[in-house]
Parts: structure tokens; C-alpha cells; sequence
């Protein structure tokens, strides 16, 4: 999202993120298609205590997932490239979409479909740049370094004068993982993890808009299978009959498994129960999970400078997200036959 993003991953267009999803989902301080139909189904955040404690664990369980799919996405790289395993993946999680969801396919408008159109582009783009990344770069840094383009957007969304502090927090803790890892890192995949966090600003754009236009989650279905179809062909291009590897068939779906449909489950029950600003929040710790993912499944050591540039990303993140934007305050309606001045004629 991500980073596997098709959830908030899933980041439903109706109703997660992987991924993160990936895919999922979503970006900081953007609350998720899974945020918009918990808050609006369930009316309010009936959880306390112990249900919210619980709700908490499932959106780290979410994350924990997400990264987990994408290291073990990273462990079948050898087997298939890249592009073999990103168009395995996709297209696992379209099917598993699709079958759940039965999207309808008629009855919608074009901008309906320019919107599922925009948001499947933007999801195939991402996950493609990322697994990119991750084929060059340590899991932690490219999700670091993908968590910029959400964190971005939320700053300039904001308009504060304290989200400041929080994009040189951001740019800090980039200059501290260059300086410190840059000489180890590949610069290509730096830039691949770059370019996904800006297709996360376009997937967090058109997941808004499609959300707002389909029920449930229909329209990450039909944008998820538009990604596959788009990344299918390279795919085989890229690794051929070694798609058909039946070792590899099955990690493929245990990827969109781990990418898709394990947090976009656990991120509808946890939405229940927790606060659209609190589930935002928790996906700030996106960062962290990956580089645990990335040392336990990969066994990708990072430095302790570097660890400090993904704590001050990760804090960026998070006062982005409890940061609100400035409001326009409402215009006073005028007053007919006083021109709307409030004065007499």
C-alpha cells in the first residue's frame, strides 16, 4: 500500500487499507474508506476499555501484516523478479476482492469510472514502484522514505504554522537516513520508494473520490482489478513461466493474504471501536513494523542513526495527523436589499 497499499490499507473504497492496501492503506491524516464506513456505520465509537484496547491491537496487527506481506513478497524476488511477484499479488488480491464484494458493473457514470479508473492506475503504479524499492533497499527506509508523499500532503493540507516543525522533522530524520545508510542504499531504490509515496498522494485523491461514489467496498474491487490487468502483462513479460511455479503460486496468495485480506479485516472490526484520528495515528507506526518485517523475515540490520530517522518520521507523522487544518470560517449570510454589507441602503 502501504508499501502494499490496498487497505488503510485496505483501504476499501467503500468501506481498509491494504493495501497499506499497500496496499495498502491511505496516508497519514487521511482517514481510510475503512475509516469513512466505520464512522458512518456504526454511528459513533462505541468501544471503551478493553474493546478499544483490542480495537488498537488489531490496527498494529493490520500493519504488522501489511509489512509481513511485503517482506515475504520480498523472500520470492529470486523466483520471480519484481514485476512477476507485484503482478502476483495484484492479481490474488483482485480475486479475493472481486469474489467477496460482486462489485456491479453497470449503473455508473464516467466519472464513476474515471474515479475506479484513476484509483486502479494509482494502485498498480504504487505497489510496482515499491516492490521496486524493496528489491534494492531495506524494507524500513523505503517504507520511511514512501511515508513522505502522505506526510507531505498533510502538511500542505494543513496550513498550520506548527506543521512546520513537522516537515523538518520529516526532512531531518530523511537527511539523518541518507547521511547514515545513503552510502549503503541504493539511490535508484530510494527514488523508487520516492515515487510510490507519491503515487500514495494520487491513491489517497482517488480513493476519496471513488469512496464517495461506490457502496462498501466496491470500488477498491474494480480499481484492484484494474491494477492487475494493468501489471499482468509485465509480469509475464518479466518472469515468464516462472509464474506458474506452483511454490511460488502459493506464497503469491499468501502475499495478498497477509497484504489484503488479513488487514482489511481487522481494520473493519477495529473502526468499530476506535476514532478515525486515532486509527490515523496508529498508521504513523507504519515505519516501525516494516523495519521489524524487514530484520525478522529479511534480516536487514539497520544502524541506530537510522533508527533515529525513522522515530523522527514516525513523530512527523503523527503530529501531522493531530494537527488540524485551518478552517475557513462560514460567510455571514447577507441580508437581502443590504447588499450584504450589513449596512442600510
Amino acid at each position: 500500500m502501504t508499501s502494499d497499499r490496498t487497505t488503510g490499507a485496505a483501504s476499501s473504497s467503500g468501506g481498509s487499507g491494504s493495501a497499506r492496501g499497500p496496499e495498502q492503506a491511505p496516508g497519514p491524516g487521511t482517514p481510510t474508506p475503512a475509516v469513512r464506513a466505520g464512522s458512518a456505520s456504526h454511528g459513533g465509537y462505541g468501544g471503551h476499555g478493553d474493546g478499544r484496547l483490542g480495537a488498537v491491537g488489531m490496527v498494529i496487527g493490520s500493519a504488522m501484516s501489511l509489512q509481513f506481506g511485503s517482506a515475504v513478497a520480498a523472500t520470492l524476488f529470486p523466483r520471480a523478479g519484481a514485476l512477476g511477484i507485484v503482478a502476483l499479488r495484484l492479481v490474488f488480491s483482485a480475486l479475493l476482492l472481486l469474489v467477496v464484494c460482486r462489485p456491479r458493473l453497470r449503473g455508473h457514470t464516467r466519472t464513476d469510472w474515471a474515479a475506479v479508473t484513476g484509483l486502479g492506475i494509482a494502485l498498480g503504479t504504487m505497489n510496482t514502484l515499491f516492490y521496486q524499492a524493496i528489491d534494492r533497499i531495506p524494507l524500513g527506509a523505503a517504507v520511511t522514505l514512501e511515508l513522505l508523499g502522505p506526510l507531505v500532503l498533510s502538511v500542505v493540507g494543513s496550513r498550520r504554522l506548527l506543521s512546520v516543525l513537522w516537515a523538518v522533522l520529516a526532512f531531518a530524520g530523511v537527511y539523518l537516513l541518507g547521511s547514515s545508510g545513503f552510502g549503503r542504499i541504493d539511490f535508484t531504490g530510494a527514488a523508487f520508494a520516492l515515487a510510490a509515496g507519491a503515487m500514495w498522494v494520487a491513491y489517497i485523491i482517488f480513493n476519496s473520490r471513488t469512496g464517495a461514489r461506490f457502496p462498501k467496498a466496491d470500488g477498491l474491487a474494480l480499481a484492484m482489478g484494474l491494477a492487475a490487468l494493468l501489471s499482468a502483462p509485465l509480469g509475464v513479460v518479466s518472469a515468464g513461466g516462472a509464474l506458474l511455479d506452483p511454490v511460488t503460486l502459493g506464497l503469491g496468495a499468501a502475499v495478498a493474504v497477509l497484504s489484503s485480506g488479513v488487514p482489511y479485516t481487522l481494520e473493519l472490526f477495529a473502526l468499530r471501536r476506535l476514532p478515525a484520528a486515532t486509527f490515523a495515528l496508529l498508521m504513523s507506526l507504519m515505519p516501525v513494523a516494516a523495519t521489524a518485517a524487514g530484520f525478522l523475515v529479511l534480516g536487514q540490520h539497520l544502524e541506530p542513526l537510522e533508527l533515529v530517522a525513522i522515530a523522527l518520521v514516525v513523530v512527523a507523522s503523527m503530529g501531522a495527523v493531530r494537527t488540524p487544518p485551518v478552517r475557513t470560517p462560514p460567510r455571514e449570510p447577507s441580508v437581502p436589499g443590504t447588499g450584504g454589507s450589513g449596512s442600510g441602503p
